[in-house]
């Protein structure tokens, strides 16, 4: 099944319901059944290879017992389908029994449709929808690694979802980050605001080249662990996981802030994080007592960065992406936060953004900041990412790609300074020290901005009669031609 066949027969059926409002709903009623699909297939696996398996999902419930339609006239469809679905399909898997000695790879059925929601209310259309979903073979590996790049297509279009757009990092950016961090099966990966799932799924496409052996693909299995506070990413993220061919996903929905960082004990730090947490949101009182008085913000995106140094391992690594506010912030939080990170961190490298990465969801520019709990900080490299040749930015249409990275790639195994024609640095070294005297304001090596020649009044009204002469001369030179050619005709 080809990427756009499937996109834009989805695309048109779901458009004819009424139930059905933007592209966010479309993808979340169309993932929960991708969902179904996957997580069968899963099933007839695990079946094959395990003769007292037994599924969390009561038989009829079942996709192979509900959803294939064998042309026979005999599959649901119309108010049939609807009942089933708002009456017994939905309200049973929010509900399936969850108990300590519940597998994760079974309890992830109610996770993933405790929030889920049933948007459609014609049933034919939704028979139609089941339909295209089926012919998916996940069986086979060609078809099933084909979808894969269908999914990764759906989740990019959150970017002009509303709000969705949150949960979607650009593959460059993340491709680009495990690059850099250079995960191994050893490695134990976490985001701790994983969305989609798109810097696990970087991550796992990283560690499928170093798979050899079956202990390999058991580590491979395990390596990757999320945690996401909404509902309808986690559904995504989740589905992503299982596309991926991880089984059983360590992957969780609930809040990573909602607990004392002080609790955490070895067991429950990991060697690699890799995220983007969400900046712009404001904390409730009771989610920053978790924190230190000193670290305590407001600010989402500073808690994480703090909950990120509180679980890296020793001799771990982390990659994040952090809006600017975070290096030129100096309200107490940020300089504390700072200045952890340079005193208690190795934080190597700070690669800047330019602005429209994250385009259309926001402008605001951001940057990726590298460190590693190997102790105190000696030097901060900087790298300034400029746009392409030719762009004037980032868009829906012309996308960051990895290939934009390349010049940043090169300079990440041969760091040197760099000056551009300005005179300004592209990228330069700063000692923690250096940054400590700057009043820990991070915020070096950034984007040139136009500065806006200010004038005094005589020379404001000079340029201003210099101009309008300019004009009137225009207007009487157009005015001579048409005149001109006026005459002629008569």
């Amino acid at each position: 099944m080809s990427l756009n066949s499937f996109i834009s027969a989805s695309r048109n059926i779901m458009r004819g319901d009424a139930g059905i409002n933007g592209d966010a709903q479309r993808i979340e009623q169309l993932t929960w059944l991708l969902f179904l699909k996957v997580y069968d297939t899963k099933e007839s696996n695990w079946e094959v290879y395990e003769a007292e398996y037994r599924s969390i999902i009561p038989e009829h419930l079942r996709w192979r017992n509900w959803a294939i339609d064998d042309k026979d006239g005999q599959a649901r469809t119309g108010q049939q389908l609807l009942d089933f679905l708002n009456t017994e399909l939905f309200p049973t898997l929010k509900q399936l029994p969850i108990t300590q000695t519940t597998s994760l790879r079974k309890a992830i059925v109610r996770g993933v449709f405790e929030d889920a929601n049933q948007y459609m209310k014609d049933g034919v259309l939704i028979r139609q929808l089941v339909n295209l979903v089926d012919d998916i073979d996940f069986d086979d590996y060609n078809e099933s690694h084909a979808f894969g790049l269908i999914y990764e297509t759906l989740l990019k279009q959150l970017q002009s979802a509303g709000s969705s757009g949150e949960f979607y990092t650009p593959r460059a950016v993340t491709d680009f980050m495990v690059k850099a961090t250079n995960p191994t099966l050893d490695d134990s990966i976490a985001d701790f605001a994983a969305g989609t799932g798109g810097f696990l799924t970087s991550a796992l496409r990283h560690l499928e080249a170093q798979v050899e052996t079956v202990e390999d693909r058991q580590k491979y299995q395990s390596s990757v662990h999320g945690i996401e506070k909404k509902p309808m990413p986690y559904l995504l993220g989740v589905t992503n996981l299982l596309l991926n061919g991880i089984d059983a996903p360590s992957y969780f929905h609930g809040n990573s802030l909602d607990r004392n960082v002080r609790e955490y004990k070895e067991s429950e730090k990991y060697s690699l994080v890799l995220m983007n947490p969400p900046y712009g949101g404001k904390e409730q009182a009771s989610i920053q007592s978790n924190f230190p008085l000193a670290l305590r913000s407001s600010e989402t995106a500073d808690l994480f960065v703090s909950l990120i140094m509180y679980r890296l391992k020793r001799g771990g690594r982390a990659g994040v992406v952090l809006p600017d506010g975070l290096l030129f912030g100096s309200d107490r939080a940020k300089l504390e936060i700072k200045k952890k990170l340079l005193t208690e961190f190795n934080l190597h490298t700070i690669i800047r953004l330019p602005g429209s990465v994250f385009a259309p969801y926001t402008s605001i520019a951001t940057n990726l900041l590298f460190f590693e709990n190997t102790g105190p900080t000696k030097q901060t490299w900087y790298y300034r990412v400029d746009l392409p040749e030719g762009y004037k930015a980032f868009s829906k249409t012309r996308p960051m790609e990895l290939q934009h990275f390349d010049e940043c790639w090169a300079w990440w195994n041969d760091r040197h300074d760099i000056k551009d024609e300005g005179g300004t640095y592209k990228a330069r070294a700063f000692t923690a020290s250096e940054l400590a005297d700057l009043g820990y304001n991070f915020d070096q090596c950034g984007y040139p901005t136009e500065v806006e020649e200010i004038l005094s009044p005589e020379e404001t009204i000079a340029s201003y009669k210099t101009r309008r002469a300019a004009l009137d001369a225009a207007i009487d030179a157009k005015i001579a031609q048409i005149e001109a050619l006026l005459a002629v005709k008569e």
